[in-house]
């Protein structure tokens, strides 16, 4: 056939050609055939046609609200979880969560703090009552800093504090100043990323209990970056703490024995920082990526890093194992990536891409995460 039609026809018993209309269900099947063959903006397309079949249906906006979280369009997954509970479903509580979850990463954590407890008013026996509960305890809701001036000048102090390099200026502080200690506490929270180390290294030697507290609310927070959750572990250790603490890990809070922590962690090295600098590099050549994959391909080298040390890799080529590290990150999202086209990208072989893939796959078990992951969301929906 030459000329092929996009749409189904049919034929009436008059003999009249006639556009056959799909249905939602049909969108929505055809969308979730792309979705789990990662072709997001196909998944979109039907999503979308799904609403504009049935627009008074509110799972088929909740099911593109959910693609569009996915994709990283926050703004736009926002709009549609508030259209659906302030004009067509009120009983879909589920869109607060999903609303708080996509505010904290949008950085508006009172936004973020606004829905839980919106959440927690409209179902609080909810299925995401318990993170909910969770998640607001960790964002510390108390910003209250007594013994500091205004916001502009108590950030400027702290940032004069943080960067003097006089330890005895900021235990004096810490000590003395209850304010300082929540202004310290909250600089973590910030947006930006300076300071923080400086802060998580300053909670491992000074000990004591607002210490302990805010290093333990920091690891079990969704939304910060997982490096710095890692150091925050690694410094809660020295508090020699008893059985269990609540950690955020894979997409929810869970149990870690910091005992069975790794003890040690390697001084970073400069050819370390090459691989992962040498992946980004690509990948925003490529310019097919959001902002949050970045972190993600940082995290996944860093787990890396710590779980083999201190037998780490000898790097011999950094394109190698920057391309492995590139490939490891797309299998752990299902994105549509071969080595082939990384090997053309990092001019290297497919076959070297594989063989460092297979080295960090056997230890962060990237395809088992990941397809754990992905059955965990299609439950969800």
């Amino acid at each position: 056939m030459k000329d092929v039609k996009k749409k189904a026809l049919d034929v009436t018993s008059k003999g009249k050609v006639v556009p056959f209309e799909r249905d939602a269900g049909y969108y929505l099947k055809k969308g979730m055939f792309n979705y789990q063959s990662n072709k997001l903006d196909k998944a979109l397309l039907f999503f979308q046609r799904a609403v504009a079949a049935e627009p008074l249906n509110p799972y088929n906006h909740y099911n593109l609200a959910c693609l569009l979280s996915k994709m990283g369009r926050l703004k736009e997954a926002n709009k549609a979880f508030l259209h659906i509970v302030n004009t067509l479903d009120s009983s879909m509580t589920d869109c607060y969560f999903l609303l708080a979850i996509n505010y904290g990463l949008l950085e508006d954590l009172d936004k973020s703090r606004e829905y839980l407890q919106r959440y927690l008013q409209f179902d609080p026996e909810g299925e995401m009552s318990f993170e909910a509960v969770e998640l607001l305890d960790a964002m510390d809701e108390d910003f209250v800093y007594d013994n500091l001036p205004a916001y502009t000048e108590k950030d400027a102090l702290l940032e004069r504090v943080l960067s003097s390099g006089e330890p005895g200026e900021i235990d004096d502080l810490y000590t003395n100043s209850a304010g300082f200690r929540k202004a310290l506490n909250n600089r973590l929270y910030h947006v930006s990323d300076e300071f923080k180390e400086d802060i998580l290294l300053f909670y491992g030697e000074v000990g004591g209990k607002d210490a302990e507290k805010a290093l333990l609310s920091f690891v079990k927070n969704p939304w910060i970056k997982e490096r710095f959750r890692q150091l925050a572990l690694l410094e809660l250790k020295k508090y020699a703490i008893n059985g269990t603490v609540q950690v955020f890990l894979d997409g929810e809070l869970k149990e870690v024995d910091l005992a069975s922590y790794p003890i040690r962690t390697p001084v970073w090295q400069k050819e370390w920082q090459n691989v992962v600098d040498r992946a980004v590099e690509n990948m925003r050549r490529s310019n097919c990526y959001d902002e949050g994959f970045f972190d993600d391909v940082q995290a996944i080298w860093l787990d890396y890093i710590n779980s083999v040390y201190p037998e780490t890799p000898v790097i011999r080529k950094v394109e190698t194992w920057a391309a492995a590290l590139e490939y490891s990150l797309a299998r752990f999202h299902y994105l549509d990536l071969t080595q082939k086209e990384l090997a053309e990208e990092y001019q290297i072989s497919p076959a070297s891409i594989s063989g460092k893939f297979k080295e960090i796959n056997s230890v962060l078990l990237i395809d088992e995460k990941a397809y754990k992951n992905m059955v965990a969301y299609l439950k969800g929906k």
